[in-house]
């Protein structure tokens, strides 16, 4: 998976409002392709090492059977400074890349497991988060 996006428009992004943050998610919020997803609860940031842990433990629990489909990706950087530098000439380099999750976002999704195996695979990945998830079933 990849971590960073290839080309950007502007070499470093600013800060987002905090009000954009705490509307809901209203473009990916029921599964699409799954028929089981993790949904967040609750608006948050996510960096690239917390959706490869999630990844990996769904990929261990269900194995070589079932597709897992992840819609987040890691398109917004964090700058930094480095340390013992002085105050002024300009902006730090990237140090991470984030994905901003509002609430209601669906962040993964599993299908063509068993929906026991499934369910409990996607509790133990949602463990890896740093916020309240929950798991979700596609209703026809």
């Amino acid at each position: 998976m990849k971590q960073n996006p290839s080309r950007l428009k502007f070499k470093k992004n600013q800060k987002p409002s905090k009000s954009y943050l705490l509307l809901n998610e209203n473009k990916v919020f029921f599964p699409k392709d799954g028929l089981f997803a993790i949904k967040s609860n609750c608006s948050g940031k996510l960096v690239f090492n917390q959706i490869e842990a999630c990844r990996k433990s769904i990929k261990r629990s269900v194995r070589r059977i079932g597709r897992i489909k992840i819609n987040v990706f890691t398109y917004f950087s964090k700058t930094a400074k480095g340390l013992g530098v002085r105050m002024g000439k300009g902006k730090g380099s990237h140090s991470k890349w984030i994905c901003p999750i509002k609430a209601g976002h669906v962040i993964c999704e599993l299908s063509g497991v068993s929906s026991n195996l499934s369910r409990k695979a996607l509790m133990h990945a949602s463990t890896k988060l740093p916020f309240k998830t929950q798991v979700i079933k596609l209703c026809y």
